[in-house]
């Protein structure tokens, strides 16, 4: 349940206007949202919510983000869900507080300097987005997969409950396992 303290995690860490990131319908079936909203609500932090995130996250729906948190004056972004919704949030983040193409950054011809306070409600183990420097993101158009590895990466905070990962069918738990050992041997 700690998914429920969600609005005392932004307070601590300073987020007055949220954007909920997440990826597709499970997160809203299954209450999470609710629950999440609910919790914002009971601390006095206005949201707002952006899904739609896919495998392999899009740079079109991180642009649309960045544009969403610049009208809204987001603080904070609030990842709810699993890897790529982790790394579409952490490109938000970044890229809503540089004026130039998000593309810049992923291709190294921008060094970020800073983003928007970052928070994370991981769903699906494995991946360990929720600790990371690092964020994948496609250029839709072009077709490339690029990385960025930075310390503004790191989430201000995680939430992790792993009672969430309940829900999930046995071929996403085995895709996490093979994602843990595929990360292990990568490092090693």
């Amino acid at each position: 349940g700690r998914e429920n303290e969600a609005g005392t995690w932004v307070k601590h860490f300073g987020g007055s206007r949220v954007l909920i990131h997440y990826g597709g319908g499970s997160a809203h079936r299954s209450g999470l949202i609710d629950r999440v909203v609910r919790s914002l609500d009971a601390a006095g932090v206005w949201s707002t919510q952006l899904g739609g995130v896919v495998p392999n996250p899009r740079d079109t729906l991180v642009i649309e983000g960045i544009e969403l948190c610049r009208r809204e004056k987001i603080d904070l972004v609030l990842a709810v869900g699993g890897g790529s919704v982790l790394d579409s949030s952490k490109a938000i983040a970044i890229g809503a507080c540089y004026d130039g193409p998000l593309w810049d950054i992923y291709s190294y011809k921008y060094v970020p300097q800073k983003r928007l306070r970052l928070g994370t409600i991981i769903t699906m183990p494995a991946t360990g987005s929720e600790g990371s420097n690092s964020s994948v993101i496609v250029h839709e158009s072009e077709k490339l997969k690029r990385g960025l590895r930075s310390d503004l990466n790191r989430p201000d905070f995680s939430i992790i409950n792993p009672e969430l990962s309940y829900s999930l069918p046995p071929y996403q738990i085995a895709c996490g396992i093979s994602d843990i050992l595929s990360h292990m041997l990568e490092r090693y």
